[in-house]
C-alpha cells in the first residue's frame, strides 16, 4: 500500500502539469466554440457568459456555403497529393541512403539534413519566379510540388533511421529467394515500416493543411483557395461580425483536429520508434 502511494505521489506533479497544460490549450477552443453561438452584440455585452439566445445561424450559414466546402476540398486534395508525393519520393531516397553503400552517400544525406534548417520564407521570391516561369500559378501543382520538396528532408531523416535497423540477414534471405532490390523494398521493407510511414504521412498532412503563405502566394483566384487562406479572407469580409468569424474559425479547425485525434497514437508511436531506432 505504501509503495503504491509513494508512486502516485511521485507522479502527481506530472499529472497536475498535464492537466494544467490541457486546460490552457482547451480553454481558447471552448471560448471560440461558444462565442460562435452568440451575436456580436452579445459578445460586446457579455463576452464570457453563455449565449442568450443561442445563434445557430452563424454555423449553419457557413456550412450551407459552397465556398467553405470548396476550400475544404481544395485543402484535402492538396494535402493528399503532397503526402503521396513526399512519402513516395522520400521512401525511395531513404531506401537508397540506408541500404546501399556508394561514394558520397553521407554527403548526400547531409545535404538533406541541411534542408531542415532552410526557412521557407527565404525562398518565397525565387519560388514565385520559378512557378510563374513554369506556368504553375493558380494551379494546385504549384503548391503540391514545393510543399513536397520542403517536406523531403524531415521525411528522409525519419525513414532512413528506420530502414537502417532492418536486419541485413532479412535482405540476404530475400535475395537468395530471387527477390530484386526493389522487390525487397516493396514487398518486405515497406510493410515493416508502416509505423514510420504513418508518422511521416501524418506530419505531411498537417504541414500541408496548416500552410498559409504558399497557397496565398500561388492562388490569386478563389477557385483553389485552401482553408487557411479562406480564414484570412473571411476575417477581412466579416471584420465587424466577430461572432461569425469565431464560428468560421471553429469549423476550419474541426477537420484538422479530427484527423489529429485519429492519427495521434500513430504519430507519437512512430516518432518514439524512430528516435529509439535512429
Amino acid at each position: 500500500m505504501i509503495p503504491t502511494l509513494r508512486r502516485r505521489m511521485r507522479s502527481l506533479p506530472v499529472h497536475v502539469t498535464a492537466w494544467g497544460v490541457g486546460v490552457v490549450m482547451i480553454t481558447p477552443l471552448l471560448y471560440a466554440f461558444v462565442s460562435g453561438f452568440k451575436s456580436t452584440d452579445q459578445l460586446s455585452r457579455n463576452p464570457f457568459g453563455l449565449p442568450s439566445p443561442w445563434v445557430t445561424s452563424n454555423y449553419t450559414d457557413i456550412l450551407a456555403s459552397g465556398a467553405f466546402w470548396r476550400m475544404l476540398g481544395s485543402s484535402t486534395l492538396i494535402a493528399v497529393g503532397t503526402t503521396l508525393l513526399t512519402v513516395g519520393s522520400a521512401a525511395l531516397a531513404a531506401f537508397a541512403l540506408a541500404r546501399f553503400a556508394f561514394r558520397g552517400r553521407e554527403v548526400l544525406f547531409t545535404l538533406f539534413t541541411v534542408g531542415l534548417m532552410f526557412p521557407f520564407a527565404v525562398a518565397i521570391l525565387p519560388l514565385f519566379i520559378l512557378l510563374r516561369t513554369f506556368g504553375l500559378l493558380d494551379d494546385p501543382w504549384g503548391v503540391i510540388l514545393p510543399q513536397a520538396a520542403f517536406g523531403l528532408p524531415m521525411t528522409i531523416v525519419i525513414l532512413r533511421g528506420f530502414f537502417r535497423e532492418i536486419p541485413g540477414e532479412l535482405e540476404e534471405a530475400a535475395t537468395l529467394d530471387g527477390c530484386s532490390p526493389f522487390g525487397f523494398f516493396w514487398r518486405i521493407l515497406l510493410p515493416m515500416a508502416r509505423p514510420a510511414l504513418g508518422t511521416v504521412s501524418v506530419l505531411a498532412v498537417v504541414a500541408s493543411w496548416n500552410n498559409f503563405l504558399l497557397p496565398l502566394l500561388v492562388f490569386s483566384e478563389p477557385t483553389w483557395w485552401t482553408i487557411p487562406v479562406g480564414v484570412q479572407q473571411f476575417q477581412g469580409q466579416y471584420a465587424t461580425d466577430i461572432a461569425r468569424v469565431f464560428a468560421y474559425l471553429v469549423l476550419a479547425m474541426v477537420p484538422a483536429l479530427a484527423f489529429y485525434a485519429v492519427a495521434e497514437r500513430q504519430l507519437i508511436g512512430g516518432i518514439t520508434m524512430g528516435a529509439t531506432k535512429g
